[in-house]
């Protein structure tokens, strides 16, 4: 007790020690506020204007814009694609834009321009009304708890509960004046707009008035401005339009499947480019090269200054094979004879017609027309790129193919290619025959087997050529390498492949079975293969084909870009940096004697004097015309109902032919799928004699 006594009694020393550790403490704090000021006073006094600078310091970034993309020129220069400078009302957008500001701009702006060829979607109409601060405050106090509060109490994320107010007003379903709605387009095009990129908010139909609104109201509209845009014009027409291909616009933009692949290179997913065929294939040619500006933005995130760092270059020209003036001639021949054909009744169950037109020498396409028609409604419309993605079976003009392959392989030869006429009797099957009657010839030489199409010739001459063994009526043997040996054959000439024409989506041809589901081969199949009557091939193969007969051997890279420049800056003259060299894909190795025999049934087809000549009909063109004419058995397809059958028996009516006849500069071939075969009439060499007569009338003084 005594020692904590003794303790107690030191509180009074404590008491005096007090004052004495709080002076030390104030002091200590006094010395550090002194210390803090000092510090604060030399920062002001000595980097103040340093500081303030930084402030006040503005930010450069370097963004690209698009530029014109390339022209396209036909074979004389003429513009078949080029471009058509349109104003424009665009926007640039800032790094510091609110949303509060684009509602602001967009309501402002609608008050002087006008879209009419779009409407808001219901999820645009709901962005744009929830921008309005006090609507999404009325929407967000109507939304249900369970929109702003999960099933375990947490409340919801802003975008969660957003995305429940844009489901509400969608159902509220608001009703806009027709200003409200041009608003709501362009606050959805503003918003979704890159940082610091420009965009198109008008770029069609912009009117005098609204350009002068605009214009005066510049300084109340920030990021808006007034610029060019172009869009593709046509100005020879869209005859072959399908083969030069369409360009996305800026509101598609890239293409999804190949998304990845353009922004690799350089692509923003507004830009425009090519979709499909040759806009599609020679983009990178036509994109040209995106000119550069570095904006300047101050720190509060607005822009201060654009300037052009670099003025882009303009994409390629292309020049291609085409003249302009003969395929609009070719197209309209077309079109003339086809409705002669569907007047007449011919053509009631047909769904097309193609012509294309190819210098033999060099494999440049001249023209390329085609038809497509709807069975059901009788709609007519242009079809050129059919004569690269439409396969039929075309018949006995494939004959001189395989005449060519029997001399090659030494079946025949030049002074001994006589075969018995007598049809072909298989056990099972009707008769195998040619479309004269039985017994006309007893026997053929290979020139007149050409001149009056004999099927029969063709199968006997297919026969020896592979080694069948046939007793008529009775037994057939075909060795199963003879459809591989045919067709060897026919690829040779580019039948049944791809031709590598420079535009995207060709097809190769369709094959027939050439086993059945026993494995047996299909020997009758084999010996209609040889007249052809079988496998399907394109319009642009058989002109590749007979022109490798036409020029004497050399199978030609059929192409349509001739060359590529850079039009000048007067927009006429044609500076050119490549031209296309013609590419031979194969040479025919036969004699001079053995393609004489060739060209001899062709030209007896067209001149000569017996009666079952097929194209007598185009004996007096001028210049002189050599060619084979072709007719296959079909039947009747309903592509709207393609389960649906049907037994309507149709032809293919065909031509192949080249001009003059010695030293020939235009090859055609000329394709009527679906005629009535009691009808065939002479449409196919109507349309011949029109692009023979055509072409040469245009380039008599060439």
């Amino acid at each position: 007790m005594d020692y904590f006594r003794k303790n107690s009694g030191t509180g009074s020393n404590k008491q005096s020690s007090t004052p004495i550790r709080m002076r030390i403490i104030v002091g200590v704090i006094l010395v550090l506020f002194a210390m803090l000021i000092g510090q604060l006073a030399y920062l002001q006094l000595v980097y103040g204007s340093r500081f303030k600078a930084e402030v006040q310091q503005s930010d450069s970034t370097v963004v690209s814009n698009q530029v014109p993309r390339g022209v396209m020129y036909d074979a004389e220069g003429h513009v078949l694609v080029g471009n058509k400078a349109t104003n424009a009302i665009t926007y640039t957008k800032s790094t510091s834009t609110t949303t509060t500001q684009i509602y602001q701009i967009s309501n402002a702006l609608s008050n002087y321009i006008k879209i009419t060829d779009e409407k808001p979607t219901k999820q645009m109409v709901a962005d744009y009304y929830l921008a309005d601060g006090d609507n999404n405050t009325k929407i967000t106090a109507k939304l249900p708890k369970s929109a702003k509060v999960d099933a375990n109490g947490n409340k919801k994320t802003n975008s969660e509960v957003y995305q429940a107010a844009i489901a509400y007003v969608e159902k509220l379903n608001p009703k806009l004046t027709e200003k409200q709605k041009t608003a709501a387009l362009i606050f959805n095009k503003i918003s979704g707009a890159y940082t610091l990129s420009t965009i198109y908010i008008k770029n069609k139909g912009l009117t005098d008035k609204e350009i002068a609104q605009v214009g005066e109201h510049l300084s109340e509209l920030p990021g808006v401005g007034i610029g060019t845009d172009w869009q593709r014009s046509y100005p020879n027409g869209s005859s072959i339009q399908s083969i030069i291909g369409s360009v996305s616009t800026e509101k598609s933009g890239l293409p999804s499947d190949n998304l990845q692949y353009y922004l690799r290179n350089g692509y923003s997913r507004n830009d425009r480019v090519g979709t499909s065929y040759l806009e599609e294939e020679y983009e990178p040619l036509l994109k040209g090269t995106k000119s550069t500006s570095k904006v300047t933005t101050k720190s509060n995130g607005n822009i201060q200054q654009t300037k052009t760092v670099y003025d882009g270059q303009a994409g390629a020209s292309l020049m291609l094979t085409i003249d302009a003036k003969y395929q609009k001639e070719v197209q309209a021949s077309l079109k003339r004879i086809y409705s002669s054909a569907i007047g007449a009744g011919a053509a009631r169950y047909s769904n097309g017609a193609y012509a294309v037109a190819m210098n033999p020498n060099t494999g440049a396409l001249l023209a390329a027309a085609g038809l497509n028609r709807n069975t059901n409604t009788g709609k007519v419309t242009d079809n050129a790129l059919g004569v690269i993605n439409q396969s039929f079976v075309m018949g006995s003009v494939v004959k001189g193919a395989t005449v060519s392959g029997g001399l090659i392989n030494k079946v025949i030869t030049p002074t001994n290619n006589t075969l018995p006429d007598t049809p072909i009797y298989l056990p099972g099957s009707p008769v195998k025959k040619s479309v004269y009657p039985v017994g006309t010839f007893s026997s053929l030489d290979a020139e007149t087997a050409l001149e009056v199409s004999s099927n029969i010739y063709m199968m006997h001459l297919a026969m020896n050529w592979v080694g069948a063994k046939y007793v008529p009526k009775t037994y057939i043997h075909m060795p199963d390498t003879a459809f591989n040996t045919l067709r060897r054959n026919f690829a040779m000439f580019g039948l049944g492949q791809k031709t590598g024409v420079d535009l995207p989506g060709e097809v190769a041809g369709i094959e027939g079975k050439s086993f059945n589901s026993k494995g047996n081969i299909l020997s009758g199949s084999v010996l209609d293969l040889a007249y052809g009557n079988y496998d399907a091939y394109t319009p642009i193969q058989l002109v590749q084909y007979v022109s490798t007969i036409a020029n004497g051997g050399y199978r030609m890279q059929p192409y349509i870009v001739q060359s590529v420049g850079k039009t000048g800056k007067d927009g006429k003259k044609i500076y050119i940096n490549y031209n296309k060299k013609p590419n031979v894909q194969q040479s025919i190795p036969w004699t001079s004697d053995e393609l004489n025999v060739v060209r001899e049934g062709f030209w007896r087809v067209v001149h000569g004097t017996n009666g079952w000549g097929t194209a007598h009909y185009l004996k007096d063109v001028k210049p002189s015309v050599s060619g084979k004419t072709g007719t296959a058995q079909t039947f009747y397809y309903d592509a709207e109902h393609p389960n649906r059958k049907h037994n309507i028996e149709l032809i293919n009516a065909t031509f192949i032919g080249y001009a003059p006849s010695k030293n020939p500069k235009l090859a055609v071939a000329v394709v009527f799928p679906g005629l009535d075969p009691d009808m065939e009439g002479k449409y196919t060499l109507q349309v011949a004699k029109a692009m023979i007569q055509d072409y040469f009338k245009l380039h008599s003084t060439k």
